[in-house]
């Protein structure tokens, strides 16, 4: 980096303490920036960068609730309005005890430059809460956000901010945060994406993030005039991307051989087939069960518990051609991407956000594998999300197959936009770059038209 952007990054890092996930979510996109601002000056005395780094508002607040006993639990709630240069603040609400301030403010510093991506004119946000929606009862998780969304929905609407789920956020938490916000708003309208079909939804939805990871890999694989037919994929994860990721590929003639939780992973050497895949949507979705149940239904399958402290995660380490990593940040550090390359792997699609610390990013980079970040490989999601405010601002529902081949054609476009931008910078092939300045660009141009605000 050069001088100006170290010093850049020192000051983020003594304004921003104790914030790891926010730190390192900057510090990429800024190494890929200085290709920019030393063709473009204007950007830098307009101060753009420092601007963006900056979240527009932050939003602080307790959430108290009472549990089944009768019990009075307080738990903290958070929305980060980073940036509106291109749309409304549009981002999702994340329920998981690890959630805190830095995170939440990585997660909306990513989703400014992944919705600009999208070409859907959506500006960046995220929220949540450290609520742990994890074997609480439907009860709890009602009283829960509806406590949320009392002081959310202040900060809200479908012109300003339109929040999505995101980890602990599905279907039934969207339903009831949707319901508390249409009673205090008195208004029935497009504030939430993620609602249910009969209420708003849109088709593809569920899958969208998923389903838009594997567009992007075989989009990258197709500039090597390559398919996904046949390829051996590990997927992390085995929530709502990861299953949605799995069935993608098995619709594209791959074969998917891992699936993960907080608890460790499962490898099945046959294959995690359609039927195997259901089972396992019936117990993350329905029973809310463990992965290692998995062996107890399909006992030639192995799982591999979680070891704390180890150096790394041991899913990374079978012989494949692909990998999906779908859980969460910073899931795969610098000995897992070694492992990964030496392994065979040459296509990495994230459908997490940040899964890769800096390090094994770096390993990638230079081992010239085909790479996509996930502010471009896991767009889909609040791409189709974007496509659910266009449907609901309409009263009107398109079907499966349009919302499908608008998901593809989004996709194709942002595998478009970052190889040709990554091209125009020097750094052929590098989807970082393409993916952090071609966002990057979009968000730029808006502010200096809108001037200093």
């Amino acid at each position: 980096m050069t001088d100006s952007m170290t010093t850049l990054m020192d000051d983020v890092k003594a304004k921003n303490p104790a914030e790891p996930e926010f730190h390192q979510a900057v510090e990429e996109v800024v190494e890929s920036l200085e290709l920019v601002l030393e063709r473009r000056p204007e950007y830098r005395s307009a101060r753009i960068l420092e601007r963006i780094i900056e979240p527009e508002r932050v939003v602080l607040f307790r959430v108290p609730w009472v549990d089944d006993q009768g019990g009075v639990q307080v738990n903290r709630g958070f929305r980060i309005e980073m940036n509106s240069a291109i749309g409304p603040y549009k981002g999702g609400l994340r329920f998981h005890p690890s959630v805190n301030l830095g995170i939440l403010k990585f997660l909306a510093f990513e989703q400014v430059f992944k919705n600009a991506l999208t070409t859907l004119p959506m500006g960046g946000g995220k929220g949540g809460s450290d609520f742990d929606p994890k074997g609480k009862s439907d009860g709890e998780v009602m009283r829960f956000c509806q406590s949320f969304m009392t002081e959310l929905f202040r900060h809200i609407g479908p012109n300003t901010d339109v929040p999505a789920g995101d980890i602990g956020v599905g279907g039934r938490e969207v339903g009831y945060l949707f319901g508390q916000y249409k009673r205090l708003a008195n208004e029935f309208t497009g504030v939430l994406t993620g609602k249910g079909l009969g209420w708003g939804g849109s088709l593809i939805r569920p899958e969208a993030t998923g389903y838009g990871t594997v567009y992007f890999a075989a989009e990258m694989l197709g500039t090597r005039d390559e398919t996904l037919e046949g390829k051996t994929c590990l997927v992390s994860g085995s929530g709502n991307v990861a299953q949605y990721t799995a069935e993608k590929l098995l619709d594209m003639g791959a074969r998917v051989v891992t699936l993960s939780d907080s608890g460790g992973y499962v490898y099945d050497e046959a294959g995690i087939d359609r039927d195997k895949l259901a089972w396992v949507m019936a117990l993350k979705n329905e029973r809310r069960g463990r992965i290692s149940e998995y062996v107890d239904q399909y006992p030639d399958a192995v799982h591999t518990p979680v070891v704390d402290g180890a150096d790394h995660n041991p899913l990374w380490a079978h012989d494949a051609d692909c990998a999906f990593p779908s859980a969460t940040q910073n899931e795969i550090n610098e000995k897992d991407a070694r492992n990964l390359v030496a392994n065979g792997v040459y296509v990495v699609a994230e459908g997490a956000n940040m899964p890769t610390v800096a390090e094994g990013l770096e390993v990638f980079l230079d081992a010239g594998i085909l790479y996509g970040p996930g502010k471009a490989a896991n767009a889909g999601g609040v791409a189709v999300s974007g496509l659910e405010m266009a449907q609901n601002s309409m009263r009107f529902n398109w079907s499966r197959e349009e919302v499908d081949e608008r998901l593809h054609r989004i996709m194709r476009d942002i595998h478009s936009t970052c190889v040709r931008t990554a091209e125009e910078f020097g750094t052929p092939g590098n989807y970082v770059n393409g993916a952090n300045i071609g966002g990057f660009l979009k968000v730029a141009d808006a502010m200096m038209d809108q001037g200093v605000v």
